[in-house]
C-alpha cells in the first residue's frame, strides 16, 4: 500500500467515525475493517487533538464524542420519518436501555413494553406512559427501531408493525457489548448526586480542570478542534477570551490538521470559521435541500440574508405568499389556512441548527454565515 493510499484509508475511517460514532460489523463492515486496520493512528490523533476516546472490538467501534454545548437542542434524535424526538420518546429510550441492562440474552417487544410500563409507574419519575394509545405504542416502536439501527438489538423473528396492530410480537437478541458502549459521560450516572437536570448533566459531562499552562493549552486546542469537527460554524464572538486568543495564534495549525485528517475544507471569514465537506457526508442537516421544506428553507434564508432580521409574523406572510406562488411544485396542502406555521417552523429549525439564524422572541435574526444565501442584484451586460 502506498503512503497516499494509507492516508486516504485513515481519512475514510475517521470520517466514518465522525458520521456514525457507533459502528457495527453488521451495518458498517467496510468502515469497521478500516478502523481496526488504522486503530493506532486514529487513537493517537483523536487523543491528541480532541481528547475523545475510541474503543474497538471484533464487532463494533465506539467513538466517545462529547458535545461542545450541552444546552444545544437543535440536533434532536429523529425517527425513521425524520420526526424529532419529544420528551416521551427520550424517557422511553432511557427506560428501555435500563431494562435491557437486566434483560436475558433474548427478549420480546411485548416483554420490553411491560418492563418499561412498570418502570414508568415509579412516582418519582413524574411520567405517564400507558401504551393504551397507538401513539404511545408508536413511540416505543420508534425507540426499538433506533436500538436496532444502533445495533443494540438484533431482530430474530417477527415485525414491529404486527405489534403496533396488536397481531403479533417480535423476538430480539440483546447485544450487551454494544449496549455497554452507549453512555459517553465522563462519570457514571449513579455517582452523581446533583438534583436538577442541568446540574446532573453538567456533572455527567464535566472534565478535569487544567492547572498548568500546558494543560490549559491542551484543553483549548481540544475544545476548538471538537467545535471545528462538530459545529456548522464557529463565530469568534461566541468564543471566550482565552479561546479567541489561542485561535488567533494557532488557527492555521488547527485548521490544517483538521483538513488533513478529515478532508474538510475551511471557509474562513471575518466573523468565524466553517469546515465545509465537499462530499456532503458529515452532516445531519443539509442546505440547500430539495422538495417543499428544502425550498421553503432556502427562500427564508434568502429573505433573512437580504434583510438581516424579520418578525415571525412577517416571515409567515412571506411563506404564505410563496406557497401560492409555488403551489404547482410544492406538496399538497401548503396553501391551507395555517400551513405556513409548520413550513416556517421547519425552516427556522433547520437554519438554527446550521447556525445561520437565531430566533429571539418573536423575531428571527440572520447570523453572518447566512450571507452566502443572499441574492445579488441582476447585472445587465451591454451587447
Amino acid at each position: 500500500m502506498t503512503p497516499e493510499e494509507e492516508v486516504a484509508q485513515r481519512r475514510t475511517a475517521l470520517r466514518a467515525l465522525l458520521a456514525r460514532p457507533l459502528l457495527t460489523a453488521e451495518r458498517d463492515a467496510e468502515a469497521l475493517v478500516l478502523v481496526r486496520r488504522h486503530l493506532t493512528a486514529l487513537r493517537e490523533w483523536l487523543t491528541r487533538e480532541t481528547g475523545w476516546r475510541l474503543t474497538v472490538d471484533s464487532g463494533a467501534a465506539r467513538l466517545f464524542k462529547s458535545a461542545s454545548d450541552t444546552r444545544d437542542a437543535t440536533h434532536p434524535a429523529r425517527g425513521r420519518a425524520g420526526e424529532p424526538y419529544g420528551r416521551r420518546r427520550y424517557v422511553v429510550l432511557c427506560l428501555a436501555l435500563a431494562m435491557l441492562e437486566r434483560a436475558d440474552a433474548q427478549t420480546t417487544l411485548g416483554r420490553l413494553a411491560e418492563e418499561v410500563l412498570s418502570a414508568a409507574a415509579e412516582p418519582e419519575l413524574d411520567f405517564t406512559f400507558t401504551l393504551d394509545s397507538r401513539a404511545e405504542r408508536a413511540d416505543l416502536v420508534a425507540v426499538v427501531r433506533m436500538l436496532l439501527d444502533w445495533g443494540v438489538l438484533r431482530r430474530v423473528a417477527g415485525d414491529e408493525e404486527a405489534y403496533l396492530s396488536a397481531t403479533g410480537d417480535v423476538l430480539y437478541d440483546v447485544r450487551r457489548p454494544v449496549l455497554a458502549a452507549l453512555l459517553t459521560g465522563a462519570r457514571g450516572p449513579s455517582t452523581i448526586s446533583a438534583g436538577s437536570f442541568e446540574e446532573r448533566l453538567a456533572a455527567l459531562t464535566a472534565e478535569p480542570i487544567a492547572d498548568t499552562d500546558d494543560l490549559r493549552n491542551q484543553a483549548l486546542r481540544r475544545g476548538l478542534t471538537r467545535r471545528l469537527l462538530e459545529d456548522p460554524v464557529i463565530y469568534f464572538d461566541d468564543l471566550g477570551e482565552a479561546e479567541r486568543a489561542y485561535l488567533a495564534s494557532q488557527r492555521h495549525a488547527l485548521v490544517r490538521r483538521v483538513e488533513e485528517a478529515t478532508g474538510l475544507v475551511a471557509e474562513i471569514r471575518a466573523e468565524g470559521i466553517a469546515m465545509v465537506d465537499p462530499d456532503d457526508e458529515l452532516t445531519d442537516v443539509r442546505m440547500p435541500e430539495q422538495r417543499t421544506d428544502g425550498h421553503v428553507t432556502l427562500l427564508v434564508a434568502e429573505r433573512l440574508a437580504g434583510r438581516g432580521e424579520a418578525t415571525i409574523e412577517e416571515l409567515k406572510e412571506f411563506v404564505r405568499q410563496a406557497a401560492h406562488q409555488h403551489t404547482a411544485f410544492w406538496r399538497k396542502g401548503v396553501t391551507d389556512p395555517g400551513a405556513e406555521d409548520g413550513l416556517l417552523a421547519t425552516a427556522l429549525a433547520k437554519l438554527t441548527a446550521l447556525r445561520l439564524v437565531r430566533v429571539e422572541g418573536e423575531s428571527a435574526v440572520g447570523l453572518p454565515a447566512i450571507a452566502r444565501y443572499a441574492l445579488n442584484d441582476p447585472v445587465i451586460k451591454g451587447t
